[in-house]
């Protein structure tokens, strides 16, 4: 059975990210996640982190976008986790459910003591919501022929799969690529379907960065 279930990247004004330690008599108690929870039946993902966020640290969100989504298996079951930024909040996050919360900064993410599932989490979120340049500290983006000839390159760096087609993107993702950068307009419909089926982020091509986060895309490509 898989566990629909919702995550924030919570950031504050000076860049740092929330975390919340699981409480006692839950299930790996004592380590630190992102904050969320179930999605109920009939809920959206969308629906159920404002509902979550609002339950457990008192905040109402405004305007999250999709980050990635990746699934996770533990001993009792698999956990399908839908990953949200939320920048834009009203109130300030306290605890209400039994959990101590932090505020990290990004560097700091790599040492706490996160739960498997959300490791991932703390690269995708060095991503630009604007794919500008193709190489930086943090990612490098290559065509998608040279990928998929060479692999791994062994740069410590996120790697990027410039893709023209929802095959070629699928391909690159089954090929070890941490996101795709979409080199040619899709159809809304078939962007939608991609981003649902991947477990990274995708970042669609000439659309508005907001109609591209309602299809589920992390940002929009610009590179010429």
């Amino acid at each position: 059975m898989t566990i629909h279930v919702v995550a924030a990247a919570l950031i504050d004004g000076r860049g740092r990210v929330l975390i919340a330690q699981r409480p006692p008599g839950k299930h790996l108690a004592g380590m630190w996640e992102f904050p969320g929870g179930k999605v109920e039946p009939g809920e959206t993902p969308v629906d159920a982190l404002r509902r979550e966020l609002l339950e457990e640290v008192g905040i109402a969100i405004e305007t999250p976008r999709p980050l990635l989504r990746l699934r996770h298996t533990y001993s009792h079951g698999e956990v399908l986790l839908d990953v949200w930024v939320v920048r834009r909040y009203r109130g300030e996050p306290r605890s209400l459910d039994g959990q101590a919360l932090r505020w990290c900064s990004r560097a700091s993410l790599g040492t706490a003591e996160l739960l498997p599932a959300d490791r991932p989490i703390i690269g995708a979120l060095r991503l630009p919501e604007r794919l500008r340049v193709r190489e930086s500290r943090y990612y490098r983006i290559r065509d998608f022929v040279e990928f998929m000839a060479q692999g791994s390159d062994g740069v410590d760096a996120l790697r990027g799969v410039s893709c023209r087609t929802v095959e070629e993107a699928r391909a690159a993702v089954s090929g070890g690529a941490d996101f795709v950068a979409l080199g040619e307009p899709l159809d809304e419909h078939a962007l939608a379907a991609l981003c649902r089926s991947v477990e990274v982020p995708v970042f669609a091509r000439a659309l508005p960065l907001g109609r591209a986060w309602a299809l589920g895309a992390s940002g929009v490509n610009e590179l010429g």
